[in-house]
């Protein structure tokens, strides 16, 4: 079964929650604070984390970046607050995707079933041993899903890596936001021009020797961001 762990200091909202995720099928592990949710992650085989950011003993942020210190699992902030800062915060600490409340029941199921859907995809197998994209000394092995730069390691969430490999896929092309956010998202693209740079600049940071002069990952002003053909 597939378990989404829901983290939010009211129980009527983590009840509601677990009543429409129930009734697609998905298993729910609850938890009131950043503290329990970390130990439930722990004890538990958790596949989403659906996380509100305004909670006692620990706050979503710094859970969050505790969690990220050894574990990719999508994480979907969930928070009362509607501005970019705080969407822009959430992301850069290395959250997924950003839903604010009041939240329609159904778009929450299907934020949850869209990052599921990438999750999955990036931790899976395939029987090809042929996918394997290079870009000077940037390598993707879209078959154990490793990414290295000269040779060293490279550590992406789902959405980063889902972005790189589409642009590393096609070298040369000019992606705009709104398509990089089509693609990877799979829902339209409104207001998506901070999610996206987050994330480009967080794939920035871990691909490129000075991610200032970017070696791999280039901005086209104006129009959107390419793999530059090496």
């Amino acid at each position: 079964m597939t378990n989404v762990l829901v983290v939010d200091d009211d129980k009527e909202i983590v009840d509601a929650i677990e009543i429409y995720l129930m009734q697609e099928n998905f298993g729910v592990i609850k938890a009131y604070d950043g503290e329990e949710a970390i130990k439930k992650l722990k004890e538990n085989d958790i596949h989403l984390i659906l996380l509100d950011i305004m909670m006692p003993k620990l706050d979503g942020i710094h859970a969050a970046i505790k969690i990220r210190e050894y574990n990719s699992v999508p994480i979907i902030f969930l928070s009362a607050k509607s501005e970019d800062t705080d969407k822009i915060l959430g992301l850069n600490i290395g959250a997924d995707d950003y839903i604010t409340k009041p939240f329609n029941p159904l778009e929450l199921v299907a934020r949850v079933k869209s990052n599921l859907r990438r999750y999955t995809s990036l931790g899976s197998i395939n029987v090809s041993v042929d996918n394997i994209y290079t870009v000077g000394g940037l390598v993707i092995n879209d078959d154990t899903k490793d990414v290295t730069v000269d040779g060293n390691s490279v550590k992406l969430t789902p959405i980063e890596y889902n972005i790189l490999l589409l642009l590393v896929k096609n070298q040369g092309r000019v992606y705009s936001i709104d398509q990089i956010y089509e693609n990877i998202w799979e829902e339209e693209a409104i207001g998506a021009d901070n999610t996206v740079a987050v994330h480009i600049r967080h794939i920035r940071e871990k691909i490129e020797i000075n991610p200032k002069e970017p070696r791999y990952l280039k901005v086209v002003w104006g129009v959107g961001y390419k793999i530059e053909k090496q």
